[in-house]
């Protein structure tokens, strides 16, 4: 357990878990990739919290089986030889709804406001590996913009007068580096800054699956970054797993030109739902969306992968719980 692990900006932190690799994956004498360039970084949902806090909580005690504890062991075999990383939400709105403001603008419920790339916030900025600041000697004086940037600017003065770059962690790298892993991200960006092989895989469930949408919106942007083309292309598979949230819509990304560009990326899409979230009446728009999702990445000409899990049972929450074994 990783606790107040910080990302570009020191202010935004977030809780996570590790599960290392497990050791006889990694002494396989022929393996096919090694497992320490291999991390799998795990979004959870509402009600899942650290199993002591799902304990003190009457509503979240009996869904303590999906702990986040629970969940990075159940994600360990259906990802061997890889490191597991479970991203706890920075807060959780009534101890009930998880909200991910480090990566999205999202309300006090969780539901998002998703935005395109940006170098100065964002997913991709607060979970890659660098913080990019241009400063130049010539512009010492100039007033910030930001109180971000303002943070910053005594360490800039201090320590950057003669660069025309700064770069510093973020948040899986500053993880890394606290789990005291061989191969870990380092704090400047390039393709030599990514160690060989790296490879990411990320997963969302319920309401986690807001991180990956935001990425989506930001895929384009960072790919065409030099800096942080690297990390996001280094993105292997996308696994949605029956998104939700509370807002009214965007459970699913509709936008044909941000299709387009996931759907020419090579990245591997997983998409696997349950009547709880997809055929629900009273929120009709999420089955239309996900509909919309898979339809446009077909049509741009990407296979995503796609299930509807427990389709002959009764919607309920136990089995939207369940895809998470199930997917």
């Amino acid at each position: 357990k990783l606790l107040s692990v910080p990302g570009s900006d020191p202010k935004r932190v977030n809780d996570l878990l590790l599960l290392r690799p497990d050791a006889a994956a990694l002494s396989d004498p022929e393996p096919k990739d090694s497992g320490d360039d291999r991390h799998v970084v795990f979004f959870h949902g509402d009600i899942q919290n650290f199993q002591e806090e799902m304990a003190l909580q009457p509503d979240a005690a009996q869904w303590m089986g999906w702990s986040l504890e629970q969940v990075a062991h159940m994600l360990g075999p259906r990802f061997p030889g890889q490191h597991i990383w479970v991203v706890r939400a920075s807060t959780m709105y009534l101890n009930k709804f998880s909200c991910y403001h480090n990566f999205v603008e999202s309300n006090m419920f969780g539901a998002p406001e998703h935005s395109f790339y940006s170098r100065d916030t964002g997913a991709f900025h607060h979970l890659s590996y660098y913080y990019l600041f241009r400063f130049l000697s010539t512009h010492q004086n100039t007033k910030p913009t930001s109180n971000f940037e303002s943070s910053f600017l005594g360490l800039l003065l201090s320590g950057c007068k003669r660069a025309s770059v700064c770069v510093g962690r973020s948040l899986l790298s500053h993880a890394m580096e606290r789990a005291d892993l061989p191969n870990r991200l380092p704090p400047h960006g390039g393709a030599a800054g990514l160690p060989a092989g790296f490879q990411l895989t990320l997963v969302g469930f319920s309401k986690g699956c807001v991180v990956l949408n935001q990425m989506v919106y930001e895929l384009a942007g960072a790919r065409a970054d030099p800096l942080m083309s690297p990390f996001a292309r280094s993105i292997s598979d996308m696994f949605w797993l029956d998104g939700g949230h509370p807002g009214g819509s965007e459970t699913w990304v509709t936008d044909k030109q941000v299709l387009k560009e996931l759907a020419s990326s090579g990245v591997s899409i997983h998409a696997h739902v349950t009547p709880y979230e997809v055929r629900d009446p009273m929120r009709a728009w999420v089955g239309r969306e996900y509909g919309c999702f898979v339809e446009a990445l077909q049509e741009f000409g990407a296979c995503p992968s796609k299930k509807l899990h427990f389709e002959d049972e009764p919607a309920s929450i136990e089995n939207h719980f369940r895809v998470i074994l199930e997917f």
